[in-house]
């Protein structure tokens, strides 16, 4: 017999398992030499008051044996099978890939980065020399953004395709089974790429392919119908179904796009800056004490304002994180946020922006990368009044609010540097003031927040895609070429890990249906 029921627990005992079984028998009526086992279903952390509380639904087995949890795909061997091309290699990608092998067909990723462990040389160069590799960076290489800015995996997306599905294909390739219960999950930036290089082993075992260093210059179409890919090498892949999973930072697929009169759009995005705490503070703020309790994790924040209609929001928090440098370029400064698995980094970051309308760019009803060059002018702008090599421009918050450029910055997780500036030199009016408003307003919602002990380092500019490419909301297909699946966070339909996952799954679904 089973039963289903949730728990308060205060930290102290949220690993004692006889306590939680004791709670279970209490409330079940039931002598706990009944109960044989459980199973926790969801966890969460409930700070609304003063004493900080797991929320945990639990499935206790009542006189029978606790069922435990398996996670194996059935795959099939694919050498053989029709082919289809996957442009990109992060999750959107590889979850096509993935999901490519389930169904029977034989998935052609090709990716322009490296091989996940192979990044790791780029992005210490990236960190130490300010030196960006243009095809192996942040954004670029297998696993995408992802791999190496986090690993998050909460999201929203649950209408749009199954969750559970793509965090069990997680766990089954090593990362830690908390991510199906945790109500926030996290693999950790240290432990993802052993989870991608697994999957991709599952992928080419099954007889799947993945060309890395390998640039798709172009699309091959005929009458309207995609027929393959040419890449830099010269070599043609033919294909009658192209999965386009490229991320929101392959700007040079867009200028194919261009070149080609194929239709895009532009599409509002989010840009601000990147708010560092130290962690102490977040912690204090958010579990109402002067020392976090050894059993609760790093604090996190979500805080969201309306300043004159406009929505200013915290964006991607990295309880424990570092701030990093995420340009795609030479000159752009690009910043993101990760954290490891444990987020035992003394520093807490996350993205604050303001949202950008169509009507905030000159011409971007009518011209569908008036979005981007907005984007590109504040990132080189950034890069500018950083000095090069990456230094990033900087100010403290309150400093930041009142106008006045910090005399010093404090200590920051930004391995290539940041300067003091007027951030009001980088970002647009419209932005600065709406920050400037809402800064102080988050102070309110949170003790703590709204202090010169924060740092703001710009800019964090790529929250999403500032161009999509439009689909058939049914098949899945662009607009104009048949065969050609505009995919995730690069066409406008995904943002983040899980999402882009989904994403990639429903376009591969939506080839499967056709064949």
């Amino acid at each position: 017999m089973q039963h289903e029921i949730e728990l308060a627990i205060a930290p102290d005992f949220i690993d004692d398992e006889v306590y939680i079984k004791e709670q279970g028998a209490k409330i079940l009526k039931a002598p706990i030499a009944r109960i044989q086992g459980y199973h926790i279903q969801k966890r969460s952390i409930d700070a609304r008051s003063r004493q900080v509380v797991y929320r945990i639904k639990v499935l206790f087995f009542i006189d029978e044996d606790p069922i435990p949890h398996t996670f194996t795909s059935v795959l099939k061997k694919v050498h053989d099978a029709p082919a289809v091309i996957i442009i990109g290699a992060g999750p959107a990608g590889l979850f096509a890939a993935y999901r490519c092998v389930e169904l029977g067909l034989k998935p052609i990723v090709v990716e322009r980065g490296k091989e996940v462990r192979e990044r790791r040389r780029d992005l210490a160069k990236i960190n130490k020399e300010g030196v960006v590799n243009p095809e192996s960076n942040y954004c670029f290489g297998e696993g995408g953004a992802g791999t190496y800015s986090d690993g998050k995996l909460y999201t929203r997306s649950n209408k749009r395709g199954d969750v559970n599905k793509v965090l069990s294909i997680f766990v089954e390739h090593g990362a830690d089974p908390d991510i199906l219960v945790d109500a926030r999950p996290h693999i950790g930036t240290n432990k993802l790429p052993h989870v991608i290089e697994s999957i991709r082993q599952r992928i080419l075992e099954m007889g799947g392919e993945i060309l890395f260093d390998t640039k798709v210059v172009d699309i091959h179409t005929a009458f309207g119908q995609v027929t393959g890919v040419e890449t830099d090498t010269g070599n043609i892949l033919e294909a009658k179904h192209i999965v386009l999973a490229t991320g929101h930072s392959a700007r040079d697929i867009f200028e194919l796009f261009r070149r080609k009169n194929w239709l895009l759009e532009a599409k509002p995005f989010a840009l601000g800056v990147r708010v560092e705490h130290p962690q102490h503070i977040i912690d204090q703020a958010q579990y109402h004490c002067s020392t976090r309790h050894e059993n609760l994790p790093p604090a996190y924040y979500s805080l969201v304002e309306q300043v004159d209609n406009r929505g200013a929001f915290s964006f991607c928090m990295c309880p424990g994180g570092i701030i990093a440098p995420c340009a795609t370029d030479a000159d752009e400064i690009v910043v993101n946020g990760w954290s490891p698995s444990k987020r035992n980094n003394p520093h807490a970051n996350s993205g604050t922006v303001v949202q950008i309308n169509l009507e905030d760019v000159p011409h971007s009803l009518t011209d569908a990368f008036a979005m981007l060059d907005f984007q590109t002018q504040i990132e080189r702008k950034a890069f500018q009044l950083g000095g090069g090599h990456l230094v990033a421009p900087a100010q403290r918050m309150v400093d930041f609010v009142e106008q006045r450029v910090s005399n010093d910055l404090p200590v920051n997780s930004y391995k290539p540097g940041t300067r003091s500036v007027d951030l009001n030199e980088v970002l647009p009016t419209f932005i600065h003031h709406t920050l400037r408003r809402a800064l102080p307003l988050f102070g309110k919602k949170m003790r703590g927040y709204y202090t010169n002990e924060a740092i703001l380092v710009g800019v964090e500019s790529r929250t999403s895609s500032p161009i999509r490419i439009p689909r058939h909301k049914d098949t899945l297909q662009h607009v104009q070429i048949e065969g050609l699946y505009p995919c995730a966070e690069g066409a406008g339909y995904a943002g983040g890990i899980v999402s882009a996952a989904i994403d990639g799954i429903n376009c591969i679904d939506a080839i499967s249906g056709r064949l």
